[in-house]
């Protein structure tokens, strides 16, 4: 909820709660996160994005529409195709790095997942390791992390760089490690 300086919060309007509602489901697709992924740093059409991600374009085009009716897709001018056809190409807006997604962590998974699906294990560098943090520490943490993906988003694409993808995963353990016996 929205907030006015000290005042009581200002709950969503039913647009707005609407609006809302329409981006978290449009965002609650794995393919579609990997359609915004290809079209962050290049612009695509509907038929481009169907081979690349091995669907029927009827199909992409259903998902296509859905992220660009709740803002995350925009459509570039047209251009002549192959064989002088009509193409839209589509930009990712950037909106869903700032959308709240609640719920979504396994869809963020699942997305992580088909990325990396046919990689070679040396194309992913991974890191995997267990803390034991206090609160003060486990926020410092995920403090600085956040700070420097966010410094990096900033920064914007280098022209000469290649694209990559960056998933982070901070969780508690389901099966803790009993505690320490008291030495005497």
């Amino acid at each position: 909820m929205a907030t006015a300086g000290d005042e009581e919060p200002i709950a969503p309007s039913d647009s707005e709660d609407a609006d809302l509602q329409a981006k978290g489901r449009a965002l609650s697709s794995p393919l579609r996160m990997r359609v915004l992924r290809l079209c962050a740093f290049e612009s695509r059409t509907n038929k481009e994005l169907a081979e690349l991600l091995g669907v029927n374009p009827g199909t992409m085009l259903h998902h296509v529409r859905t992220l660009v009716n709740t803002g995350f897709l925009v459509a570039e001018p047209p251009r002549t195709g192959a064989q002088g056809s009509r193409e839209v190409p589509y930009r990712a807006t950037g909106l869903s790095w700032t959308t709240p997604m609640p719920n979504t962590s396994y869809v963020l998974v699942e997305t992580f997942l088909q990325q990396i699906a046919g990689l070679e294990s040396e194309d992913i560098d991974t890191a995997w390791l267990g803390l034991k943090l206090n609160d003060a520490h486990k926020k410092e943490l995920l403090d600085r992390l956040f700070g420097l993906i966010i410094e990096f988003k900033e920064r914007g694409p280098d022209a000469d760089g290649a694209t990559y993808s960056l998933f982070t995963a901070f969780h508690p353990d389901v099966n803790p490690p009993a505690p320490a016996e008291p030495t005497t």
